[in-house]
């Protein structure tokens, strides 16, 4: 349905329900089921049954890298592919507080990224943000699709034809589950196999001089945590923000 976008009176975040609950009921909050599904080289802490991601390689769908973390480095978060006030907007302020929290927990809706692309993106629709890895926006205009069916929400006419340009490039895409791993078109590269590929849109965090960009560590203490480290000049994640001596070798 195409509608005009209802104001945003009302809205806030406590009306999506408690943040990361465990609508499966699979014992594991639903921020850490996405962190796994969309990771690699996962390790969990220990004493919470396997749930809770301790550090993990993020295979990033919108930028088309992989991220080094650990918990709580504030380099990754959950973002929710049809934003919860975009969503209050156009059709959710009329659903139960069930309803309401299941669609925010829904992994469907659900995307690990970045978290500077999510703080970008924000609570935009497909008319003002898409993915800046350019391969990666006909997954996500699908996904937002399957989203709004699933759950009769209504898009704007400017929403509309802005999905209508993206998914004319991309006539066989297929609508998501919300079950999928990253697509192909992601770096799989983990720190131990040392790819060179390069990734064919660089994210603004890729290193401007070494290395091929296919991981990208915030810090030394990422590059230790994730077993790279040592990292040399022309290998994968290596980068000259980490090299204080100029030497070639980053993290020593």
């Amino acid at each position: 349905m195409v509608k005009g976008r209802a104001p945003k009176t009302g809205y806030t975040r406590d009306q999506f329900g408690q943040a990361w609950a465990d609508v499966d009921h699979n014992g594991c909050d639903t921020r850490n089921d996405i962190l796994r599904r969309d990771s690699t080289r996962v390790t969990t802490s220990s004493g919470t049954s396997g749930c809770r991601v301790a550090s993990a390689v993020l295979q990033d769908r919108y930028s088309g890298t992989a991220v080094a973390f650990t918990r709580g480095d504030g380099q990754v978060e959950i973002d929710h592919v049809v934003a919860l006030s975009d969503a209050w907007q156009k059709g959710a302020q009329q659903w139960s507080s069930d309803r309401r929290t299941a669609f925010a927990n829904d992994p469907l809706n659900l995307v690990a990224t970045r978290a500077d692309l999510n703080q970008q993106k924000s609570d935009a629709d497909a008319a003002t943000w898409l993915p800046p890895y350019r391969a990666a926006r006909c997954d996500y205009v699908a996904r937002q699709i399957a989203v709004k069916r699933a759950y009769a929400l209504w898009v704007t006419q400017a929403e509309k034809d802005a999905m209508g340009r993206v998914l004319a490039g991309c006539p066989a895409q297929v609508l998501p589950t919300g079950h999928e791993a990253p697509p192909a078109t992601v770096s799989t590269a983990a720190p131990a196999t040392r790819t060179t590929t390069p990734v064919p849109t660089a994210g603004p965090h890729q290193a401007a001089t070494g290395g091929s960009g296919t991981v990208y560590y915030a810090s030394c203490a990422a590059a230790r945590a994730a077993g790279a480290a040592p990292l040399h000049r022309g290998e994968d994640g290596y980068r000259s923000g980490l090299d204080r001596d100029s030497d070639g070798v980053a993290c020593e």
